[in-house]
């Protein structure tokens, strides 16, 4: 099994958040990545939500160090903002 992982680096954001979360199972990620984006990045709990999450899933891990402009080493910045 493909250990899933979603990086906050990859998405700048108004709060320079650096948090990597990862786990062996989508859903149980996807639970973790929603409580983190209602917590502290103060988006709302909505399918929409859920939706944008699960298709920043990537495979494998987060790098350990940042690139400049916020994209991590092993990860594309999307451009895409999180719906509010």
């Amino acid at each position: 099994m493909t250990r899933k992982y979603i990086d906050c680096r990859d998405f700048p954001s108004d709060a320079h958040c650096t948090v990597a979360i990862s786990a062996d199972d989508e859903d149980e990620l996807l639970a973790v990545a929603v409580q983190h984006a209602v917590s502290v990045h103060q988006h709302t709990d909505s399918p929409e939500l859920r939706q944008q999450i699960r298709t920043m899933i990537k495979d494998g891990m987060p790098a350990e160090h940042a690139l400049p402009g916020g994209a991590a080493q092993s990860g594309q910045d999307s451009g895409r903002p999180l719906p509010h």
